[in-house]
């Protein structure tokens, strides 16, 4: 071989080594999801998730890896399943609701965290103020406890004859408390009875129904919260077994045959999650990023469950209603 011949394969060849180890040396980086729900129930907000990702150009598999770590419904085992992402050196942690967001904030102040959550996260210590989060945690809120009120004044337009009205809430949410008293005061102001019930597993739910339909209760108001989503398939076997109308949080629960719900779109929230996450992935800080608030509201009803119910939906309601599933 002459020289200048082996020269240039040297060269050509030195070119390709610069590509070849930066591709070792830069493994696609890690989102570590942690869920405080089952995978089942969350596959629907995965899938939103996955589009705010894919929207920035992020596609699991291609240039993206996600370790999914799910609690489904043992709130026990979240520190351990935080710990266990860190330990994976993942590049940012996406938490949903506010408890495994609260213990990946306290396994971690370096590792970026993105939270979704329907409490208020300045009052269940996420984040400084919604403006500026501060620290490594950002996130996307949909304050859905805020809405009892709002789901109260709904079931009982349809079921105006129902004296006596059923709340169910999650006893380990953060803002139980407050749903609770948001949704004492507008049954006050609606002249019915609101009977209480905290759960926090399938055994309680069960007992919960049973003391509803021991005090009459003529409507049902499923509180705000992953766990009642995880729940959901239980809840409306139960509500038509005892035939009591109930009005739900979330779409996914009216889709699979709950009467109705009414809440902020869960799903927009996590593809707004996904879009945040990838800004973080590109460099920009958690602290610089603003907490998002979910503005947009959907109102559901399920025909076919009302018909069940013998129901008849005023126009007045129908007229207001986003989506109807028949």
């Amino acid at each position: 071989m002459k020289r200048r011949e082996f020269i240039t394969l040297l060269g050509g060849t030195a070119a390709g080594w610069p590509l070849a180890v930066r591709a070792q040396q830069q493994p696609m980086p890690v989102i570590g999801l942690l869920s405080g729900v089952s995978p089942k129930p969350g596959q629907t907000q995965v899938a939103a998730f996955h589009r705010g990702l894919n929207e920035a150009g992020y596609r699991e598999g291609q240039n993206v890896v996600i370790e999914y770590r799910w609690a489904e419904g043992h709130y026990e085992r979240l520190p351990a399943l935080a710990a266990d992402l860190i330990g994976r050196q993942v590049a940012v942690i996406v938490a949903n609701p506010a408890a495994p967001a609260l213990a990946a904030q306290a396994a971690t102040k370096t590792v970026p965290i993105v939270f979704l959550s329907g409490a208020d996260p300045v009052k269940s210590g996420l984040v400084a103020s919604l403006n500026r989060p501060g620290g490594n945690i950002t996130g996307v809120s949909w304050f859905s406890s805020d809405l009892g009120p709002k789901r109260l004044g709904l079931i009982h337009e349809l079921v105006p004859k129902a004296a006596i009205v059923a709340l169910i809430v999650d006893k380990k949410a953060t803002d139980s408390d407050a749903e609770v008293n948001l949704t004492q005061a507008a049954a006050r102001t609606l002249g019915v009875q609101l009977v209480v019930q905290k759960v926090r597993s399938a055994a309680d739910i069960d007992a919960a129904f049973a003391n509803f339909v021991q005090q009459r209760a003529g409507a049902l108001v499923i509180g705000a919260g992953a766990f009642f989503n995880s729940r959901r398939q239980q809840i409306i076997a139960l509500a038509a077994r005892h035939a009591v109308p109930t009005i739900y949080a979330n779409r996914e629960q009216v889709q699979d045959g709950g009467l109705m719900s009414y809440g902020n779109s869960v799903l927009d929230a996590f593809r707004r999650a996904g879009v945040y996450t990838s800004r973080i992935l590109k460099g920009e800080k958690p602290a610089d990023l603003p907490v998002e608030l979910t503005a947009k509201f959907e109102l559901l009803i399920n025909l076919k469950t009302a018909k069940a119910f013998g129901l008849d939906i005023p126009p007045t309601l129908l007229a207001r209603t986003d989506d109807v599933i028949e």
